[in-house]
């Protein structure tokens, strides 16, 4: 955990960040794929996540969706809370903005020209994400995306 992340999330309780996985791109076979392909794990997992929660929540709510007692009732909760966090980290670290997964992604796919226009914006990507973050605009962008998705799993 990064040390400033860990203390924005404890003053905000609303977002915080880790450190970085250092990845040695020249490490895979085909550079631009592997990086496309470490980049979507942690989204890809976020999502695999919230498809285990989604059905352990349908196990448990049963064919009539509801709780049978007090304690059932705190599980779903917390079953249904795990699966909208998951979806929203999954879509949040698919933005294209450096510092998230999304950016690794972009980048792997733009070639030449595109690429270095891409990394000469990278240096403004912190300011560019706190203000999409710290505005009403992230709910309006993210909100509909993990709401279609959670439709699609629950």
């Amino acid at each position: 955990m990064d040390p400033i992340g860990l203390l924005v999330l404890v003053i905000t309780g609303r977002f915080g960040w880790a450190k970085p996985v250092m990845v040695n791109p020249n490490n895979f076979e085909n550079r631009d794929a592997g990086m496309v392909m470490v980049s979507l794990a942690g989204p890809g997992s976020n999502l695999v996540l919230a498809i285990a929660l989604a059905t352990l929540f349908k196990a448990i709510a049963g064919p009539y969706g509801t709780a049978a007692n007090a304690f059932s009732y705190y599980v779903l909760v917390a079953l249904n809370q795990g699966v909208w966090i998951n979806l929203g980290l999954a879509v949040f670290n698919l933005l294209p903005v450096p510092p998230l997964d999304g950016s690794k992604i972009l980048a792997a796919l733009l070639k030449g020209r595109g690429a270095r226009m891409y990394y000469t914006l990278e240096k403004y990507s912190y300011i560019v994400l706190l203000l999409f973050i710290a505005t009403p605009l992230a709910g309006w962008i993210l909100t509909p995306i993990i709401s279609a998705l959670y439709r699609t799993i629950m």
